[in-house]
């Protein structure tokens, strides 16, 4: 008898042509592995997971999916990308990370929530000052800076202010969410460092005019190419993250990493050639039948060998 079929699971939004391309280059390799769309329906605890790998692309909007991606991984799934760090990453403690590594990033600050969704007393906020230094928060970042959430990810609540009023102003619409004010970094140059992996980097070069990145890469053997793709590797692999885009800005010669971690990027032909395109789906599918049969060790899962010890 052969070796028992492998399945390769997709958790997607609204996007089409990478999860069609994926399945396509997954199944038509004519391998014991396969790939297919996740359907859920409600997760029942005793519920068995029929997939060696799930790709997660879209846990990050949908809190259910983060829910069943943390039940598949205790039963012995490999997620892309850990959902248990998934949910403890954010953009704030990203810049804190790629600090530490001694890398370049905007001046950034995470600001007490305006609201909390919870029912709370006045004591319960003992260990906030009050009123907030709004100028001094200026002053560090400075101005214009970016006002967004803390968590989430594109351009959603994502405004400039010029001064304190301003400030003040887009904090007291901000409701519930955490978010962060941070130094923009004036740039033209704009690199995106695709990891998959933790070990293939594609450098590309991002036009802000034209939305979409340009036709030719950053060569991996320049100067500039071998720092970048350096530094996503470092970034990336600190996180353990199978897939992750990490964006660069190049100032004055210098690179400023103004995104660390972007676990979902977007892959489409809107954004990119046909060649990067391919490249992106090749090596994904490479990566998740490997990890189909060599999975990695996933900090943060708990599994049954565990209990015994």
């Amino acid at each position: 008898m052969g070796e028992p079929t492998k399945k390769i699971g997709l958790i997607i939004g609204q996007e089409w042509e990478w999860p069609e391309a994926f399945m396509e280059a997954v199944n038509g390799r004519h391998t014991n592995v396969t790939a297919e769309l996740v359907q859920l329906g409600g997760t029942f605890m005793d519920d068995p997971c029929e997939y060696d790998v799930i790709i997660d692309r879209i846990s990050h909007e949908i809190p259910y999916y983060r829910a069943y991606l943390k039940y598949a991984s205790i039963e012995g799934t490999y997620i892309i990308n850990n959902p248990f760090t998934l949910s403890a990453d954010s953009k704030f403690s990203s810049t804190a990370l790629v600090n530490r590594l001694g890398l370049n990033s905007p001046r950034t600050v995470v600001l007490p929530n305006k609201q909390v969704d919870k029912d709370v007393t006045p004591s319960t906020f003992r260990n906030l000052k009050y009123p907030m230094d709004w100028q001094a928060i200026i002053d560090y970042v400075g101005v214009p800076a970016i006002f967004k959430d803390n968590v989430a990810s594109g351009r959603r609540g994502v405004h400039r202010v010029h001064n304190v009023d301003e400030l003040i102003q887009r904090y007291d619409e901000s409701g519930t969410r955490t978010k962060i004010l941070q130094q923009i970094i004036d740039s033209d140059q704009h690199v995106h460092c695709f990891v998959i992996g933790q070990e293939k980097v594609l450098s590309l070069p991002y036009s802000l005019k034209n939305g979409r990145y340009k036709q030719t890469i950053l060569k991996p053997d320049s100067e500039l190419g071998q720092q970048l793709a350096s530094d996503a590797l470092r970034i990336t692999q600190a996180y353990q993250y199978d897939i992750n885009m990490v964006e660069f800005v190049i100032k004055d010669n210098t690179a400023y990493v103004i995104n660390g971690t972007y676990p979902s990027p977007d892959i489409d032909l809107t954004l990119m050639t046909e060649e990067q395109f391919t490249w992106l789906v090749n090596e994904i599918a490479d990566l998740a039948i490997s990890r189909t049969k060599r999975p990695l060790r996933q900090t943060g899962v708990f599994h049954q060998q565990d209990s015994n010890q």
